[in-house]
Order: structure tokens, then sequence, then C-alpha cells
């Protein structure tokens, strides 16, 4: 695909309507279905830069937003969204909204970067994973279950269309980097998910004094 065709790609956000696929985090691996927003859908302004990275990603890394707090309505979710990529592109000067993808909890998906773009998310991981953030504190409360399905569904849908190696890695934003993220109860979940991996060494962490 063509430097152009990944940019429509990643601004339209693929398809308005995931297909169902098989959801291999779910019992039976049964066929599930998300919604999957475009950036335009929640207002996001445009990258400042696009870099790209050849797939499938082998690794997909799971982080909390801790701020914004959760987000129940879609206008909220939409307006967390524009507050995450104001803090990274105006405050911290990044490209674009560090992360690949957003959940909100209106169990919607949120394109960020989209597949295949190198994010902002974890330090040396950036140019070979998807990085999902789901909205809001996830450190002593689990999120609703419409936000878990919503995180396993896009893994899915991106194994199925070649985005994810089928044999990814699946990490905790805290595995990569000294941070409480995604935050405790939601670590402990994602640590029953297929492809869940403990990392054997340490030397990548890198120290960070924020929570996201």
């Amino acid at each position: 695909m063509t430097a152009l065709g990944l940019l429509l790609l990643s601004m339209m956000g693929y398809s308005q309507h995931m297909q169902p696929v098989a959801t291999d985090g779910v019992a039976g691996g049964a066929a599930r279905s998300s919604q999957l927003l475009s950036r335009a859908d929640w207002g996001a302004r445009v990258p400042k830069e696009v870099n790209y990275f050849e797939g499938p990603a082998p690794y997909v890394i799971i982080h909390h937003s801790y701020i914004p707090a959760a987000c129940v309505t879609t206008p909220d979710c939409m307006r967390s969204m524009r507050e995450m990529q104001d803090f990274h592109q105006v405050d911290r000067g990044w490209n674009d909204i560090g992360y690949s993808f957003g959940i909100g909890g209106d169990g919607l998906i949120y394109t960020g970067r989209g597949f295949n773009v190198v994010g902002a998310h974890a330090p040396k991981y950036n140019d070979k994973s998807v990085g999902i953030v789901l909205i809001g504190d996830w450190r002593t409360e689990l999120p609703p279950a419409s936000m878990l399905q919503a995180a396993m569904d896009l893994i899915a849908f991106g194994v199925a269309k070649g985005y994810i190696d089928p044999s990814y890695k699946l990490l905790g934003h805290r595995q990569v980097r000294d941070t409480e993220c995604p935050g405790g109860r939601l670590f402990q979940e994602i640590s029953t998910w297929p492809h869940f991996t403990q990392l054997n060494t340490t030397a990548e962490v890198q120290p960070v004094a924020n929570k996201i």
C-alpha cells in the first residue's frame, strides 16, 4: 500500500463499522463487532507529521489515560480524545496524539494515529506496536465490559486485516516503562488475555515521572 493510501486509512478510520471477526478473547471465539470512528468523527486536528512502519505489528500495548477520567457518553469521549491530542500535540510538542487508538466508556473505538503509524506511547516500541488507550483511571476499578470487548475486537480486527501479527505479544505499558499505566486492575485483567507476555528483562524499561 502506498504512503497516501496509509494516510487515508489513518485519517478515515479504515471502516466506519468493523466487520464481525473472531475474537480470541471471547469464549468460543464468538464473532463480535465494534464501531470504529474516524479522526474526523471526534474532531482531530491534522497531524504535524506522519511516519509509517512496515506491518504487521508484533506488539500490542495497553494503556489507560489516567487523565482524562472515564467518559460515558460519546460527546464526552470525543472531548477526551481532543484533550489528549491537545496535551500531546500542543503541550508536549508531539506530531499527534500518542496512541494508535482510544477506547471510550461508550464502547466505541476512536482512531488515533492508526495502524502502521509510528506512535508516541511506548519508547523503543513505537515503531512496531499498536498502542491502545482505555480512557479513564483503571488503577483500582475494572473498565466496563463494553470497553474490554471493544479492545479485544480491535485487536482481532487488526489481526484479521494483517495490521497485527497473528503471533503478537500483548503488553501493559508498565512492562516497557516505569509507570503505573495501564493501572493495576486493568493490568491484572489483560494478564488473563490471549497473547499476554511476561518480558524476561527490564533492560528496556525507561523511567518516567507521570502516570500516562
